[in-house]
Formats: C-alpha cells, sequence, structure tokens
C-alpha cells in the first residue's frame, strides 16, 4: 500500500526540492542551528536535507527513505507512532508536512503521545497541512485521508495537547506544488515560491502552516 502511494500520489519531482529550500528558508526562523530536529513523514527528505541543525531524523516507513536521506540524517524507517530510538525530551523540532491527515484518530493519539514524549518543553511542533475549509473539493481527492482539518481544527487539537500557537498562518501554499509548478521553469521557482509565501494575496491557497510550541 505505501509502495502504490509512492508512485501514484507521491512520485518523485526534483522540483519539489526547489520548493522546499524556499519553505525551508522562511521555517527556518524558527529552528535554532543547534536544534535537534525530527521529519515525521520524511518521504523524499526534502524538508530535513535542506535544513541546518546540530542532529536530524528522518521518519518514515518506505522502504527508500535511506536511499534519499543525506549523510547527516539518522533514517528511522518507523511509522511516526514508534520513535523507540529517540530519547525522552531530547528533541527541539519535531516537524511534519501533509502527514496528520493520513490518520485515524486512533493513530494520532499514539503518534502525538510519542511527538510529546520525544519533545523539550518549550521545544516547537511544525505542522505544514491541507487547509479543508480553503480545498473543500480538493481534500479528498486523495483516498488516504483519513482526518479532517480546518484551521479552526488543527488549533483546537494542538491547544488540546497542550501546545500554544506560535504562529498560524491559515493560508501559506497552494493546495499542491506538483501541478501548480510543473510547468515553471527551474530558475524562477525559487523567486516565486518565496514571493507567494510573503504575499497577503495567495490564490489558489490551499496549505496550512503552525508553528506550535510545547508548554
Amino acid at each position: 500500500m505505501k509502495d502504490d502511494y509512492y508512485k501514484s500520489r507521491y512520485v518523485f519531482d526534483s522540483k519539489r526540492s526547489i520548493v522546499w529550500k524556499e519553505i525551508v528558508k522562511f521555517e527556518s526562523r524558527h529552528i535554532p542551528k543547534d536544534a535537534v530536529v525530527v521529519d515525521l513523514g520524511a518521504g523524499y527528505c526534502d524538508f530535513i536535507n535542506n535544513i541546518r541543525s546540530a542532529k536530524k531524523y528522518a521518519v518514515d516507513t518506505s522502504p527508500e527513505l535511506q536511499n534519499f536521506a543525506g549523510k547527516d540524517v539518522v533514517a528511522i524507517n518507523q511509522p511516526a507512532w514508534n520513535l523507540f530510538e529517540i530519547p525522552n525530551n531530547s528533541v527541539d523540532i519535531v516537524h511534519a508536512s501533509n502527514l496528520f491527515e493520513h490518520f485515524t484518530d486512533e493513530e494520532l493519539e499514539k503518534v502525538m503521545k510519542e511527538v510529546k514524549r520525544i519533545l523539550k518543553k518549550g521545544g516547537k511542533l511544525i505542522l505544514m497541512q491541507p487547509n479543508y475549509r480553503l480545498q473543500p473539493k480538493k481534500y479528498f481527492d486523495d483516498p488516504t485521508h483519513k482526518k479532517v482539518f480546518s484551521d479552526a481544527a488543527l488549533e483546537s487539537f494542538l491547544l488540546f495537547y497542550d501546545f500554544k500557537i506560535v504562529l498560524k498562518m491559515t493560508r501559506f501554499l497552494p493546495f499542491s506544488m506538483r501541478s501548480d509548478s510543473s510547468l515553471i521553469p527551474n530558475f524562477l521557482l525559487p523567486l516565486l515560491v518565496k514571493t507567494y509565501i510573503h504575499s497577503p494575496f495567495k490564490p489558489f491557497a490551499g496549505q496550512m502552516l503552525f508553528v506550535a510550541q510545547n508548554e
């Protein structure tokens, strides 16, 4: 099932890394260079390979994880609720992009139990998610989506687990960068992504970004 997902919904695309370099530049203001960072659902490791930090973990069930993780990244080939290799209270940043909507409530409870276990007090959880409120017609185009998250629902979810909201961007990026970037030349893509992220006008927005601090 996981392999089929990578072949159909989440195929490798070299443009994705270009997009992620700009996302990382924006998110880096919340990530100290001496931080220990965990990337849940790391996929092709576009985030974790581009971030500068003291120690980096990539967590994913894909059998290809090790092939994409950088040399400075510890690859953990496990589901997001199985982080036994990471010590208690040892992580500064937990990051996840387009992941939590793929879990049931029971699975999310297990994931958050592990996130709370490994995060230091004051550590941050950074989540980039599709926002159901913005793109309800597209949300279930991906049949593996199990959980509905709007910006209001995600905020309530984080508060329930005793996180303080540090940043809430209800409109961050388009719903999917795969089709939106396919016709854009590589040399123009970084400027367009950077401009979009910082612009108050965001046509076709469908992704939200939350940064929350562990209380």
